[in-house]
């Protein structure tokens, strides 16, 4: 459980971030890609992804050479140039520091252009400018129109959440399951860990790339920032919102979006076959993925087996603007 503990002055000092930041965006959309799960949902955005990537941006990796990121990587400012810039800015003992925290489990590995940024030199600095230039123009750049647009739907829904209904049931809605309790704001993470604001404040900051718990940044003489998943769960496509439903169906197949559809009232797979106009084995077959991703339940009803969406996927298709049919048709 992580718990965020504000002070009087860190009440008044709670904002919405106004824009995207691309760096972080881009350091969460990078981290997503090379996370091994979701492989149905994900599979195919991951690899063009990695297959688009140029040899520029290899070195971009190497800083990041287990499941910990150095923090000197946290940057949230509006644009790519002003972000690149404050990175560059960085004091020498903070990279240093950081550096030696995330090779600490496997120095050997760390490559000779990590020993020189270690040491301060220009060229590791022009280097990783450069790998970070290069995986935004591959990863973010394409879709980064739609993930402004998502940024304002986002951060104008919370603020009217805010106006209308409090501070609590806003934080509850931005992270669900979280509680905020007089002066504590505690939400599932993947350790135990409480966070004193004492009157640094608090940035929240939505990502369209990342699902799961939401990411802290804590740094000296910082806002702590809490960056949390929004959007439909998936990565944007640079067709943006509209065209949402056929990205879903790209990613799943349309069979399998089809079936989802169908789900809104459970279905046995003779019913589905039928409604598809399918076999009972090309059903089962899709039905046995879906269920593997957690996207359906199966249940046996006598000597048929019946087939019911899970809530995730009731997300899913609704955020992704798609119909439900649970009419016979």
């Amino acid at each position: 459980m992580l718990r965020i503990r504000f002070t009087t002055a860190d009440f008044g000092r709670i904002r919405f971030a106004p824009r995207p930041a691309p760096l972080s965006e881009l350091n969460v959309a990078l981290a997503r890609m090379l996370r091994p799960d979701d492989a149905l949902l994900l599979g195919t955005w991951r690899q063009r992804l990695l297959r688009a990537l140029p040899a520029a941006a290899e070195p971009f990796g190497d800083l990041v050479p287990g499941p910990v990121a150095p923090n000197f990587l946290d940057e949230f400012a509006d644009s790519l140039t002003e972000g690149l810039d404050s990175i560059r800015a960085t004091r020498p003992e903070e990279v240093r520091a950081e550096l030696e925290r995330v090779y600490a489990p496997h120095p050997s590995a760390a490559p000779a252009w990590i020993r020189d940024l270690h040491r301060g030199d220009e060229p590791a600095w022009r280097i990783l400018r450069r790998a970070q230039h290069a995986a935004y123009e591959t990863v973010l750049a394409p879709v980064w129109s739609v993930v402004q647009d998502l940024h304002r739907a986002e951060f104008t829904r919370h603020a009217l959440g805010m106006a209308e209904h409090g501070l609590g049931p806003t934080l509850a809605d931005l992270v669900p399951g979280s509680r905020l309790h007089e002066d504590v704001w505690e939400f599932a993470g993947p350790a135990a860990r409480e966070i004193p604001l004492r009157g640094r404040g608090l940035l929240l900051r939505p990502t369209f790339h990342w699902s799961g718990h939401p990411l802290i940044s804590d740094l000296p003489d910082r806002p702590v920032t809490v960056t949390y998943p929004a959007g439909p769960g998936l990565p944007p496509t640079p067709d943006g919102p509209a065209d949402t439903a056929d990205a879903l169906a790209a990613v799943l197949g349309r069979t399998r979006t089809d079936i989802l559809c169908l789900l809104a009232a459970g279905h046995t797979t003779g019913d589905l076959a039928r409604r598809l106009r399918v076999s009972n084995t090309t059903v089962s077959e899709h039905t046995a993925a879906l269920r593997a991703a957690g996207l359906i339940t199966t249940t046996r009803v006598g000597r048929a087996v019946r087939h019911e969406r899970t809530p995730i996927a009731t997300l899913l298709i609704g955020r992704h603007g798609l119909q439900s049919v649970d009419s016979p048709g």
